[in-house]
């Protein structure tokens, strides 16, 4: 059963954190990128491109772990356990360049590369834990 997102995991996210997001590779060994981070509905929001090894494994595999650390305070943190419950491309253009604008002050984001197919992640949280 999902676990509720907290007003203050919410406010965390939706500044500009990044996060660290483990996926399952094919033999079950983990996999770790840095990620830019949202909140829609309740739900955390990750975006990647089409083809990528993280898109890869989460639609192989949709365990996730993300592991997030309050950029004011490097002792505060969470780590959240969940699943990827979906997977899309519509709106996915709109929501880089949103994320662009978080992290970079950039109206567009401009690492796209020739052809790139972008893709958003939903994951519910299953487990949470705070520390600090």
């Amino acid at each position: 059963m999902a676990e509720e997102l907290s007003n203050e995991l919410v406010a965390l996210l939706t500044q500009r954190t990044f996060a660290h997001l483990a996926t399952c590779m094919d033999d079950g060994s983990p996999q770790v990128s840095p990620v830019w981070v949202d909140v829609d509905g309740g739900r955390i929001l990750v975006n990647s491109a089409k083809g990528r090894l993280k898109d890869r494994n989460m639609r192989t595999d949709p365990r996730v772990a993300l592991s997030v650390i309050n950029p004011e305070n490097p002792y505060q943190g969470v780590m959240i356990r969940g699943r990827v419950v979906e997977i899309t491309e519509d709106g996915a253009d709109d929501h880089i360049d949103k994320m662009a604008s978080k992290y970079l002050g950039k109206d567009r984001y401009p690492f796209r590369g020739s052809g790139e197919v972008r893709v958003k992640y939903y994951i519910e949280a299953d487990r949470i834990a705070r520390i600090g």
